[in-house]
């Protein structure tokens, strides 16, 4: 006689199943041996023992199963619990959707403000010329001044962003580069005009950390597509600006054109409020309930969830610092990166200083520039200051413009096909070629073609290296490396100047060849970088 089983409430049905299945096992293993077992009275007394074994232990199991009915699906309940998910996770389980539709339209505009305010020294450059009657060198230091401004500021505000968060840095260069540039309009003098565009560089550098803030919400594979066309709204900017030096400096004059062009700079500030901090920052700060927040807020916009469980990363306390950027993981990557923001720098301003430069003095064709230069420049009662932009001019400008957007799908093709390394060798290759092409005595047809191709070239390069260096660098220093690079870059800025607008007079073949010569050496130099980004999830640290 087996023993009654225990009786525990809500656990008859249970032990009643448990029974019947052992019974038939059971039944089903004796009815294979019952001839053996008839054959041999010990045999069978070692069946009973064993079912005597068995049935105990099914019901050590049942009474095991009655004292903790709801163990099984605790434990399911705790494993959930303990799930976590990566805000990398995140972002790609979101995927695309409204938020970034929303993110691209209101940060592409902070594209439109920066090109604004840095190609309003192309356009400005023949009216201050003429007001204060400046030498080539004083209005080469205007722009010198202006990117002077953004390499300082540039590591300061890549440093901020990394330590305080990347909105915030972003906010305030759109409040600051408005507030002194509308100072400017003001200028009483030419030492006042300067200082005033430093500081106007100084808050366009803020600005630029936008960008950071940008990648580190859109999904991997979109980045490669969403990020090359932020080149459409430079290219609005660079148009709108000439436009407005079209219709408004002939009748206003060029104060009124910088005090209308700060009007977008006013409603985006407005706009900002709707761009939430960097997720990514948040985690590696520490502050994980305002990340989730975040999260959440995009995954309602576009339709989706997040990952099952709970968003957990380690906090990172040795955040914005250089040391990082130094490390034997990065080093050598971000040596060539500096150069590779110089010359994308150098060979875009030089790009287009040398079209202003080259239609403002009318040296096309021109086989000695400084003697047609002293002819064009000087009257017999001294210099000949005031030269202003034709309409025709103002048009070639505009045409160049379209070529910064004209070769988006090119642009997009080579991320996805050759890479980002590859594609910055490629790149730089072929602008040091257009470089040269353009001391070729042709048409204004033809410089406006070479120009337009220029433009593309050194625009595209710009676009990748952006996008290079926001996916290379991890959270905690992505911002500092950006505002390093950027600042390096302004080095570029600075120096150009002083050859497309200076020696430019002297000579044109002799003007051109270091921006040549530059971007040759730096294809080699992105050729040797040691990683690839292309697909790579974005790192949270080093």
């Amino acid at each position: 006689m087996t023993p009654p089983l225990p009786d525990t409430p809500g656990a008859g049905q249970q032990k009643h199943c448990v029974l019947e299945a052992a019974n038939e096992r059971f039944a089903l293993s004796t009815a294979c041996k019952e001839k053996p077992l008839r054959a041999s009275g010990r045999k069978k007394d070692m069946g009973d023992s064993m079912k005597t074994e068995l049935v105990n232990a099914i019901q050590l199991q049942d009474v095991e199963l009655d004292e903790n009915p709801r163990h099984l699906s605790w434990n399911t309940k705790n494993n959930n619990a303990e799930q976590t998910y990566s805000v990398e996770k995140a972002v790609e389980t979101i995927g695309f959707g409204r938020f970034h539709i929303l993110l691209f339209i209101i940060m592409g505009s902070a594209n439109i403000v920066e090109a604004m305010e840095i190609m309003l020294l192309a356009v400005v450059s023949p009216e201050i010329r003429c007001e204060w009657r400046l030498d080539d060198w004083q209005v080469a230091l205007v722009s010198t001044m202006v990117f002077l401004g953004f390499m300082v500021c540039g590591v300061l505000s890549g440093y901020i962003a990394d330590r305080y968060g990347r909105w915030k840095v972003v906010f305030g260069g759109f409040v600051w580069s408005a507030y002194f540039s509308l100072l400017t309009s003001f200028a009483p003098s030419y030492g006042w005009f300067i200082f005033l565009r430093s500081m106007v560089g100084c808050g366009v550098a803020g600005v630029s950390q936008g960008f950071v803030l940008k990648t580190e919400f859109i999904p991997a594979k979109h980045r490669a597509y969403l990020l090359p066309l932020a080149s459409i709204f430079w290219m609005f900017g660079s148009m709108l600006i000439i436009i407005l030096g079209m219709l408004v400096v002939p009748t206003l004059g060029w104060r009124w054109m910088i005090r209308i062009s700060v009007a977008p700079s006013i409603i985006l500030i407005f706009l900002f409020k709707f761009i939430p901090e960097s997720a990514r920052y948040n985690v590696s700060a520490g502050n994980i309930q305002a990340a989730v927040e975040t999260l959440q807020r995009i995954a309602k916009m576009n339709n989706a969830s997040l990952p099952p469980g709970q968003l957990f990363e380690p906090v990172e306390t040795e955040r914005g610092s250089w040391r990082i950027l130094l490390s034997p993981s990065f080093r050598r990557t971000s040596v060539l990166l500096w150069y590779a923001w110089f010359v994308a720098s150098f060979a875009y301003y030089g790009s287009v200083l040398s079209s202003s430069e080259l239609l403002e003095k009318n040296l096309l064709c021109v086989t000695d520039a400084d003697r047609a230069h002293q002819i064009k420049h000087r009257h017999e009662d001294g210099p000949c200051y005031c030269i202003p932009f034709a309409p025709s001019d103002y048009h070639t400008l505009l045409i160049s413009c379209f070529g910064e957007v004209a070769l988006v799908p090119l642009n997009i093709g080579l991320l996805n096909v050759l890479g980002r390394k590859m594609s910055l060798s490629f790149l730089q290759l072929m602008a040091a070629v257009v470089f040269m092409l353009l001391n070729i005595c042709t048409s204004m047809f033809g410089f406006t073609v070479l120009l337009f191709l220029l433009r593309s070239l050194v625009s595209m390069n710009f676009n990748v290296v952006y996008i290079y260096t926001a996916e290379v660098y991890p959270t905690v220093a992505r911002s500092l490396g950006m505002g390093f690079c950027t600042s390096f870059s302004r080095i570029g800025g600075m120096i150009a100047p002083f050859i497309a607008q200076v020696l430019m007079s002297e000579s044109v073949l002799l003007a051109l060849s270091p921006f040549s010569v530059a971007c040759v050496i730096c294809a080699v130099g992105n050729f040797l970088l040691p990683i690839e980004t292309k697909g790579r999830a974005l790192l949270q640290n080093s």
